[in-house]
């Protein structure tokens, strides 16, 4: 055995040795002494060959990074226990700070970023923002005292137009790289990672429109919020000034959409737009409650397409986040920034897509 790795050899194995060509663990489920897969299934699993395999698994040079990735991922979904001189030292820790994991969009956003961390040898570290724990400054100051090496802010209160933040300009001159989803705000002098909701709201309306609806509503989030402002504005200039009256601010969450649809359903709103994927399924279930269907009766466009919402019932029509792109901008520009390339401090913006599924329908003559 090399490397944990058996090489079949000319004579036959003792009992309590691996069949030729396959890897000894503790298992898939932790079980002392079981055998993992064979070198064939982690080759198959990974999409490359079994000497690619056993090149990875003994540390031989001659694999692309890409590719001993996919090997090292292959290895972990198959349930097998990588060799210790596989384990590398991370690169440094950095801090993710998120408000709130009940949102799907945001283990999103989380699992893609440590994904492109973990490419890059760097370890996150997750800080959730959940109303009565810490905030957002006990957080940071926390990561501070962690040595950690940046900062990624998402959704954080850079977006929110009443929050102080001169903090930011604080954490900037104690020389700490962040960058910041959602919410661009010209009072912070950092990169910023977003996606373009005025386009986003009017995607939604003009799909809406181009299906007979002619009374369409918008709920979303609070005002102060930068990313609720732009959605507002994009619903507007595709609806026109007058829908305004149709514009509902509340949670973003489904009681959020709940309590929104109540008010434009009985504004004879027949399409509506949500500007998240939780207002949207709070919208839905205000129609059931009046025995509405949807999208017979009514057609509801969500916000996000986190990775659970095609199996909403019905499936929900939403404007997709580029979740993938806007993570891997956001870790690039940061891990610039560590390593002394200056990022420009400006909006690096994204265009969303419009996926059309069951929830939206032609309105009813």
């Amino acid at each position: 055995m090399v490397d944990g790795v058996t090489i079949p050899g000319p004579r036959a194995p003792r009992p309590d040795q691996a069949e030729p060509g396959t890897i000894r663990t503790r298992g898939p489920r932790g079980s002392a002494g079981a055998a993992a897969p064979r070198l064939a299934d982690i080759a198959v699993q990974a999409d490359v060959s079994e000497a690619t395999v056993s090149r990875v698994l003994n540390g031989k040079p001659g694999v692309s990074a890409a590719t001993r990735t996919r090997v090292l991922a292959a290895l972990d979904i198959l349930g097998y226990e990588r060799p210790v001189r596989l384990r590398r030292r991370s690169a440094g820790l950095i801090g993710l700070v998120v408000p709130e994991l009940t949102n799907p969009i945001f283990p999103a956003f989380a699992q893609v970023i440590e994904q492109v961390l973990a490419g890059h040898g760097y370890t996150p570290v997750l800080c959730c923002q959940q109303p009565g724990g810490a905030s957002e400054d006990e957080l940071v100051e926390q990561l501070e005292e962690s040595g950690v090496d940046g900062i990624v802010f998402l959704s954080g209160l850079h977006a929110d137009t009443a929050a102080d933040q001169g903090r930011y300009a604080e954490l900037a001159a104690r020389r700490v790289p962040f960058v910041l989803i959602n919410g661009w705000n010209e009072q912070v002098s950092a990169p910023f990672v977003s996606p373009d909701d005025h386009m986003a709201a009017g995607m939604a309306v003009r799909h809406l429109a181009e299906l007979g609806h002619e009374r369409i509503g918008l709920a979303v989030g609070p005002v102060r919020y930068v990313p609720s402002r732009r959605k507002t504005e994009g619903f507007l200039a595709a609806a026109g000034p007058d829908a305004e009256r149709y514009v509902r601010h509340t949670l973003f969450s489904v009681e959020g959409g709940h309590a929104a649809a109540a008010e434009l359903l009985d504004a004879g709103c027949t399409g509506i737009v949500c500007g998240s994927d939780m207002m949207a399924l709070g919208v839905i279930r205000a129609a059931r409650e009046r025995g509405l269907d949807v999208p017979g009766d009514v057609s509801v466009v969500g916000y996000d397409d986190s990775p659970l919402i095609p199996f909403t019932d019905p499936p929900l029509t939403t404007v997709r986040q580029p979740v993938q792109a806007m993570a891997s901008a956001a870790v690039g520009a940061l891990l610039e920034e560590i390593r002394g390339n200056p990022v420009p401090s400006t909006e690096y913006v994204f265009q969303p897509e419009l996926v059309v599924r069951g929830s939206t329908a032609r309105a009813r003559v």
